[in-house]
């Protein structure tokens, strides 16, 4: 079952990670076109300051590209928010451990500043604070969506009926995929064994089925069906012609 079923997008969780992501999203998007607007060049490794950072050109684009991703799912909500902002919160706190080591080098082909690596770190860490909220911390309750996918037990709020739906799909898929693999010439023995058992199955629930309709159709006893016999009522003698 999908994760999306146990987490929807109105759910508290959900609204936590889109918040986030949406904020810092739109930061970093404003952040990327100022860069821009004031055409610095592409490659320099000597920036301008844009709300109190350095910006060439090319962390401009990479601030609006990694925004506008922020923005979308946040927009879409749920685990893919909280996924892809604890994500990109690692990628942020990666980004500060190796640009502090490349400030004043010619290798800085972002332009970072030491205000830039603390900004690095303190992204980082929230934006990973924001998506394993609810996630990999200790003490999760049992009604939480990520303790229920983990054990496979059915979401909150999913009606009886299609739980047992789901149950079923999950119990015929091996024999669907068995049917196919006979159908293609490429079933192991087990599924050989499977489909066999189900044929048989199904035949015997067909004869039960054939035996029990002619007993409640009400019929007597003389005109009763076997249920090996499906053609009996086409087999029955013409009625005698009436004398002359």
């Amino acid at each position: 079952m999908r994760m999306d079923r146990y987490m929807p997008p109105d759910h508290p969780l959900s609204k936590v990670y889109r918040v986030g992501a949406a904020i810092f999203g739109a930061f970093l998007m404003a952040f990327g076109v100022l860069g821009v607007a004031n055409r610095v060049p592409l490659f320099t490794t000597h920036g301008i300051d844009v709300i109190g950072l350095s910006s060439n050109g090319l962390l401009a684009v990479i601030s609006i590209v990694v925004g506008a991703l922020l923005v979308a799912v946040a927009a879409w909500g749920g685990a893919v928010a909280s996924t892809t902002t604890a994500v990109i919160g690692v990628l942020f706190f990666l980004s500060g451990l190796v640009n502090i080591g490349l400030l004043n080098t010619p290798w800085n082909l972002l332009a970072f500043k030491l205000e830039n690596v603390v900004f690095s770190f303190v992204a980082g860490l929230l934006l990973m604070f924001l998506g394993f909220y609810g996630r990999v911390s200790g003490g999760l309750p049992q009604d939480n969506p990520y303790v229920r996918y983990r054990h496979r037990e059915p979401p909150t709020g999913v009606p009886e009926q299609r739980q047992a739906e789901e149950r079923r799909i999950a119990e015929l898929t091996p024999l669907a995929e068995a049917e196919v693999a006979c159908a293609e010439g490429r079933a192991t023995p087990q599924q050989e064994r499977m489909v066999r058992a189900e044929a048989w199955r199904q035949l015997q629930a067909e004869r039960r089925r054939a035996y029990q309709h002619y007993v409640e159709s009400g019929r007597t006893s003389s005109e009763q069906i076997s249920a090996q016999n499906l053609w009996a009522d086409f087999s029955r003698e013409e009625p005698e012609a009436p004398p002359r």
